[in-house]
């Protein structure tokens, strides 16, 4: 394998690697990435995962590329087919997690650790609080109490199977698809049991010999004593900040990256790391220099990504927030909020937010939380241990980021007081929450901002520190994204990643977001991520643009919001609920019954308010699901959704367009998700995962090529992205490291801005309402007097010292791109 020959980096695409769409699949797209204008596609994890894994982040071997998608060959020949083409290779990379799923023995580190404990040689990989539980690894896998079980005769002893890796031949306990190891010798323990050697008392004596305690999954609040991505307790925490194991975990994507398969990389959830900041100067000394990196971090408000870190940006949650709250009609969120104010939902989302966190922390998240706590107390034996918690869970729900960095033990840096702030402002939330436990608040944040000054137990000190700043991500993620964000509906297109719904109803502000958000983009993070869609959004980008335009039809929105609270009261289904359900048809469209049942009971058992996925209310579910069908076959919603819809056809085709084009051409590195480019309906994950139909987009793209577009949405959205990310690589002093970004500023019905002097993006803000108000007149778009070309339609727009008309440029659609004449020809060249 040769180094890459990738051209400079302009655009990505993001392809999603599985059994069902194998490198070699892929390699089949790659001509039609290059014909779209990609400079490189960004793949999901290549590493061995759990099989007929669908995402690749439950990793359970890091030395293999794996199998299911055509193994190292398969992803070097990708690699060669991408760099023929001058399209480089990113890879996603999972340094937080491994995979801890049944058969356990896939994942062979994890399988010694459960063999031996902590004279494991790989003992340290795991991030396990070995005090708890006597030095054995909590495993509450069983579906009753053990004794039960064990009456039963559902475990058995056994010796592994050939197939079984490395369980083959050894001592092991089965409890249906589980395997588990047994401690050597410890097998003997039945053989002379008075009861039987296969008998429950002799069993249990097996059991109780080994490094790991099987519980009922009911009881993991209190077994679990391993770290988890989020409460999935099927990822178990890596310690990638030992040295060790960061080599051995990376070693073969870095081997990957020298040999010239890999090009850069992007690195998931790093806020679960114990240093992030260091993770990323390793990673960054082990690659070649100009290597992009990219970190998925989710970023609050006004957060900015810490400036010290050695990266290229995030992966572009914050680029789409700031846009898709610039796209709100303020015009209408008096009355969007009034529809929601008669469901009876909690009318501040901040407020739901809070009360989801605390749910979060003190539910989903015990096993995180108790393990807190048994620091806190060695850290600080003279507080009350129960005034302790309650401190802790207060702190836990006011940090409102995802994490502070403080690093104990490390020098100060220049940027320190910046990234301890979150904790400083948590402790302030805190003692206005709960001021009786001032004391106790102002303990905590002091030893979780200088570990190193508690006396008491330093060790226990630094533990919490950097246990606690791992715990506040789960809290938000969980609390917000996980459940608020599916029981507060008042305006769901913007219940996105790292994005605040109330945030975006300020609609008056948020084109001046935007412009903040950007000029910092360009001057901070020029190769950062921008994006619409992920496999982590909550909606695509187009179900998006939909509900947004209706949400511009105060008339409609109202229309439908009254019918839909007919029908919910005769099917005895809550306001709240009935109001996703609408919403999500007029952005889904017609959607297919199993789609919309399969989202919406998601949608209700993460929302946790009527059910939830360990105790289940059928028959809540089956009224909710039986009013969508409703709402979907026909009736007094249906008629009024179908309605609504036709009235707001230029309106959706406007924000489609805009959003679009705003993505591509902010500063930053546009990334476009798998099947997007074309009009794509789809929701949360597994939807958003579903098959692509690439042969009709190299179909729809050879054609436009030929003849241009014919007036369907999706032929105008690929046209506006091909065109953009072609001409991206033509013109560096427009999108390229370096050039500036410019507000255009031309009334409230034009957004638009300048990047590096000489491409003008300019879109149509609030179209229902320009419509209402008689068009754009004689408004006037003040850029610099030039001759500039539409690169979308190649109408020419000679400009003076007026300004260009915004009648002439919109004259052929709702967004225009104007280059400077003499740059879009010598680009052309």
């Amino acid at each position: 394998m040769t180094a890459s020959t990738a051209r400079p980096l302009t655009a990505t695409y993001r392809l999603q690697l599985h059994a069902g769409f194998t490198c070699a699949d892929a390699e089949q797209v790659v001509p039609y990435l290059h014909a779209l204008g990609v400079s490189h596609v960004y793949l999901s994890p290549v590493l061995t995962a759990v099989p007929g894994s669908e995402h690749g982040y439950d990793v359970v071997d890091h030395t293999r590329v794996n199998p299911e998608i055509g193994g190292r060959a398969g992803l070097e020949a990708l690699a060669r087919s991408c760099h023929d083409l001058g399209i480089g290779v990113v890879v996603d990379v999972v340094p937080n997690h491994m995979a801890m799923v049944a058969p356990l023995w896939r994942n062979a580190p994890l399988w010694e650790v459960l063999r031996d404990g902590q004279t494991a040689a790989r003992a340290s990989w795991f991030d396990i609080d070995w005090g708890h539980l006597g030095g054995r690894l909590g495993l509450p896998v069983l579906g009753d109490d053990l004794p039960a079980v064990l009456d039963r005769g559902e475990i058995t002893l056994d010796v592994g199977r050939e197939d079984e890796g490395p369980a083959a031949g050894q001592p092991v306990a089965r409890y249906y698809e589980q395997v588990l190891p047994l401690a050597p010798g410890t097998e003997e323990l039945a053989a002379g049991h008075p009861d039987g050697a296969g008998s429950p008392a002799a069993v249990g004596a097996v059991l109780d010999a080994q490094r790991w305690l099987l519980a009922s999954w009911r009881d993991a609040p209190d077994v679990l004593n391993y770290r988890r991505f989020f409460e999935v307790d099927g990822l178990i925490g890596v310690r990638v900040e030992q040295a060790d194991v960061f080599s051995s975990t990376h070693e073969l994507l870095l081997e990957l990256h020298r040999s010239g398969v890999v090009d850069g990389f992007r690195i998931d959830h790093p806020d679960g790391l114990a240093d992030p900041t260091a993770y990323l100067e390793q990673l960054t000394g082990a690659t070649l220099p100009g290597t992009p990196i990219w970190v998925e971090k989710i970023l609050e408000g006004e957060e900015r990504l810490p400036p010290g870190w050695p990266c290229s940006g995030t992966t572009g949650y914050d680029a789409n927030a700031a846009l898709s709250a610039a796209l709100v009609d303020p015009g209408t969120t008096d009355v969007v909020s009034r529809e929601w104010a008669a469901t009876g939902g909690e009318p501040d989302v901040h407020v739901e937010i809070e009360r989801c966190k605390r749910l979060a922390a003190t539910e989903l998240l015990r096993p995180e939380v108790a393990r807190l706590m048994r620091r806190a107390v060695q850290a600080l034996p003279r507080l009350d241990a129960g005034r302790l918690r309650e401190a802790l869970l207060e702190l836990l729900v006011s940090v409102h980021v995802y994490r502070a960095y403080v690093r104990p033990g490390a020098m100060p840096g220049a940027h320190d007081a910046e990234l301890v702030a979150p904790l400083l402002t948590g402790q302030q939330g805190a003692v206005q929450g709960r001021p009786d436990l001032r004391t106790e608040i102002d303990a905590l944040v002091t030893v979780l901002t200088d570990p190193q000054g508690c006396a008491t137990d330093p060790g226990a000190a630094a533990d919490l520190c950097v246990r606690f700043q791992q715990t506040t991500g789960p809290v938000m993620a969980k609390g917000i994204e996980d459940t608020a964000f599916y029981r507060w509906h008042r305006l769901v297109a913007l219940n996105e990643v790292g994005a605040d719904p109330a945030v975006g109803l300020d609609a008056e502000r948020g084109v001046d977001r935007l412009h903040t958000w950007a000029r910092h983009q360009a001057e901070h993070w020029p190769l950062g991520m921008t994006t619409l869609s992920t496999h982590d959004t909550k909606r695509s980008e187009d179900v998006r643009a939909r509900i947004l335009a209706v949400s511009g039809d105060a008339e409609g929105w109202a229309r439908i919001s009254a019918a839909v609270r007919s029908a919910a009261g005769r099917l005895d289904v809550d306001l709240p609920t009935a109001h996703l359900i609408w919403q999500t048809l007029v952005g889904a469209g017609p959607v297919d019954r199993d789609r919309l049942e399969a989202y919406l009971t998601k949608a209700m058992r993460e929302a946790k308010a009527h059910t939830t996925w360990t105790d289940p209310d059928e028959d809540y579910e089956a009224r909710v699901l039986a009013l969508a069908d409703e709402m979907l076959t026909g009736g007094e919603v249906t008629d009024a959704i179908a309605a609504t819809l036709q009235d707001n056809v230029l309106t959706t085709r406007t924000l489609t367009l805009a959003q679009k084009i705003l993505q591509l051409t902010l500063p930053g590195v546009p990334d476009t998700y798998q099947g997007s480019g074309v009009v794509d309906l789809s929701l949360v994950d597994p939807d958003n995962r579903r098959p692509v139909d690439y042969d009709e987009r190299i179909e729809r793209l050879r054609r436009l090529d030929a003849t241009g577009w014919t007036g369907d949405l999706s032929d105008e959205v690929l046209w506006v992205t091909s065109r953009v990310l072609r001409l991206r690589a033509w013109l560096p002093q427009a999108y390229g490291p370096g050039a500036d970004y410019r507000p255009v500023e031309a009334g409230e019905h034009v957004l638009g801005f300048l990047r590096g002097g000489v491409a003008a993006t300019l879109t149509i803000r609030a179209p229902r309402s320009l419509g209402a108000a008689g068009g754009l007149g004689d408004t006037r778009i003040p850029l610099p007097p030039d001759l500039w070309v539409d690169a979308l339609t190649g109408a020419e727009h000679p400009v003076g010292e007026e300004g260009a008309p915004a009648a002439e440029v919109f004259a052929d659609g709702p967004v225009a791109l104007l280059v400077r004449a003499d740059h879009l020809q010598e680009g052309a060249r």
